[in-house]
């Protein structure tokens, strides 16, 4: 049996983002924000900031959550109704009975969205969350007005890196690798006994051959963003420019020498590029 390599620096450097940051407010595990929906099978949780037109904010996988935003949240509720979702499994959102899918997390965000509000709202994902939005912009071009994906691929084979390559995340691994992460996150989780199985799923939705297709976004009628930085080993460059042009009304913003993680990498150089597409 082939031996699993060791763990990416990459990886590392992304987890050192999300774990280190301390936001004053504290997002993810916010009492004065927080609210539940139930889909059926699981509660999601989500947390509401500010007042005016929703935006959604869709946040990317595992190491991810709602505190990714603490640099943005702030800024869009300002003038916008701030939506942060978290998605099954993740923080204090249930990991429900259903088979993971982009498909199905799609199916959570419409449903908590429709449980706020009529209107049509504005969708900013990252990486998992922007993979989710263009399921969500597809499903329902009813519902986004304008769709912002920060290194969200198509597909597995648009990342430099392959799943295979970079190895499963097991529940030993995690605990070796980030021990205060696992700690942290089991903290707030429902029913953190299930920690296994939210890793088990997870596998099974970065595995599927494709995330969306280029036919579906070929479809989308309204104005797409698509941020990625330009040294994104989960997103190659010329894929960014590539999925850029499927849409309809794409723009394309690359944030030179950035990796994965722009967001934290060069936050001000996001923040010029989305605000006049907001606008």
């Amino acid at each position: 049996m082939k031996k699993r390599s060791a763990i990416p620096a990459f990886l590392l450097l992304i987890l050192t983002h999300f774990v280190h940051a301390q936001p004053n407010v504290p997002y993810g595990n916010n009492p004065l924000a927080g609210h539940y929906y139930n889909v059926g099978d699981a509660k999601i949780y989500y947390e509401l900031y500010g007042k005016g037109k929703p935006i959604v904010l869709l946040h990317g996988g595992l190491f991810g959550y709602i505190n990714e935003y603490e640099f943005l949240i702030p800024k869009l509720a300002q003038t916008h109704q701030v939506i942060a979702i978290g998605t099954r499994g993740h923080g204090k959102s249930e990991i429900g009975t259903k088979v993971f899918s982009y498909q199905q997390l799609a199916n959570d965000a419409y449903a908590v969205i429709r449980s706020i509000t009529q209107d049509s709202v504005l969708v900013l994902g990252f990486s998992d969350g922007g993979i989710t939005g263009y399921n969500l912009t597809t499903t329902h071009p009813e519902l986004v007005r304008k769709f912002i994906a920060i290194g969200s691929p198509r597909r597995p084979t648009d990342r430099v890196l392959s799943n295979e390559a970079e190895g499963k995340m097991t529940a030993e691994r995690l605990d070796k690798m980030a021990p205060d992460f696992v700690k942290g996150r089991k903290a707030i989780m429902p029913n953190p006994e299930l920690w296994s199985e939210f890793l088990d799923k997870l596998d099974v939705l970065w595995n599927q051959p494709t995330f969306i297709t280029d036919d579906a976004l070929r479809q989308v009628n309204c104005p797409v963003l698509v941020m990625a930085g330009d040294k994104d080993l989960y997103f190659k460059t010329e894929k960014v420019v590539e999925t850029a042009h499927l849409f309809q009304h794409g723009t394309l913003s690359i944030i030179p020498g950035c990796g994965h993680v722009i967001l934290y990498c060069n936050f001000p150089a996001v923040w010029e590029a989305i605000v006049p597409f907001i606008k």
